[in-house]
């Protein structure tokens, strides 16, 4: 295999250390406000919606969809204007987009309102989020210091936004869901936007920084038999995650759990990702990455699986959850690493944006498709596709290209 390597250029000087430990404290505030007012919010008001709009919520989780096709067309121009300028301009206007999609979003009288607000959302995802913000992240980091700014990020980001189902639900209750929105976008537009274009480095120290690298062009990526392998593994566990992400509080009160613990119960999600993202770093030196974000997926499946022998049962459900939160929290760190390791960095952002494209694909087909079979057989397809997709890393593993 054709394998990308980084130059082993350090942070030479006080004012890049600082300028780079500032960015990993803003990414781990402005991903937790733009996912919180994006994602999480629309499964925790995803019931409301349905009774608001008198929809079914298959039509509600239609918009979630289309927000994510739109991210998948999006993903491969956006990769490449990262690769040549830089996050600075790209992850400010996003956020500024994303802001103006919530307010319309709580705006929606009609399907097609709803619809069109998400559009923007897909768009605004694709510009200010993981993706983006990775791609500035593996650009401006070390090597030796690229997977700890990664997991600083995503372990704050996804402990805080596991709080948005639970924050917005109080919201709802007392506010509505419309009022609800217009409060996150206000935080979102406050937050992200002065932050991104404070902090987020330019075109000319971004130039500066990715010419210190170097790494594997888009077309060799594209010929190399692992760089597919990797594409089926995370295909199959991203669909299986999203799906279970929408649906899970719906489902729980579905089956007999009051909303309060409902909307509670995410929190465990994101104290798992703390604990497998914490974990992720020793135990991928010892057995490596791949290996290690194997068997998370492994685990993911197990407990979807299992999570409808459960019913009611708390103590059984949240051991589920947690095993599901282990898989979740590892594939969002694992992906940039193993990618960025592979691939190298010169053109990290097209060629991960590549991979998004199927990705995206899966994330939006996979919600609908879970929401169609509604009940506690959509926990044992979205469990069995995580298990496919740590088979595919295992057989990753020996793959010499």
């Amino acid at each position: 295999m054709s394998s990308g390597t980084t130059t082993p250029e350090r942070l030479t000087t006080p004012a890049e250390r600082t300028a780079w430990r500032r960015l990993v404290v803003v990414f781990a505030l402005t991903q937790t406000v733009g996912y919180g007012a994006m994602i999480q919010a629309f499964t925790a008001l995803l019931s409301p919606m349905a009774e608001s709009l008198v929809a079914s919520r298959t039509e509600i989780a239609a918009a979630a969809t289309i927000s994510t096709l739109v991210g998948a067309l999006a993903a491969v121009p956006v990769g490449q204007l990262l690769d040549r300028y830089g996050g600075r301009a790209l992850m400010t206007t996003g956020s500024a987009i994303g802001a103006l999609a919530v307010v319309l979003w709580s705006q929606a009288h009609t399907l097609a309102q709803l619809y069109l607000a998400f559009v923007l959302i897909g768009l605004a995802l694709a510009m200010s989020t993981y993706e983006a913000a990775f791609a500035v992240l593996v650009a401006t980091s070390d090597a030796h210091r690229r997977d700890g700014a990664i997991v600083t990020v995503t372990m704050i980001c996804g402990l805080a936004t596991s709080f948005y189902y639970l924050l917005a639900g109080r919201l709802e209750m007392r506010l509505g869901w419309r009022t609800t929105l217009v409060v996150l976008a206000a935080v979102l537009v406050c937050t992200a936007v002065p932050l991104h274009l404070w902090a987020v480095p330019g075109r000319s120290a971004h130039m500066q920084r990715i010419t210190r690298h170097t790494g594997v062009p888009v077309g060799g990526a594209l010929r190399d038999r692992r760089f597919w392998l990797l594409v089926v593994a995370f295909v199959a566990q991203s669909g299986s995650t999203s799906a279970f992400l929408l649906l899970m509080v719906s489902y729980f009160r579905d089956i007999g759990h009051s909303a309060a613990t409902a909307s509670a119960l995410p929190i465990t999600v994101g104290a798992a990702q703390i604990g497998s993202r914490l974990a992720l770093a020793p135990l991928a030196r010892r057995f490596g990455m791949v290996t290690v974000t194997a068997v998370s997926f492994a685990v993911q499946g197990l407990g979807l699986a299992l999570l409808p022998l459960a019913g009611t049962a708390l103590p059984f459900t949240m051991a589920c959850v947690v095993a599901f939160g282990l898989g979740y929290g590892t594939s969002v760190v694992a992906r940039p690493s193993i990618v960025a390791d592979a691939f190298g960095v010169a053109r990290f952002a097209s060629i991960i944006a590549v991979m998004t494209v199927p990705i995206a694909l899966s994330r939006a087909s996979a919600p609908l498709a879970a929401a169609w079979l509604g009940d506690w057989r959509f926990l044992v397809v979205m469990g069995a596709a995580a298990l496919v997709a740590a088979l595919a890393l295992l057989m990753s593993v020996s793959t010499n290209g």
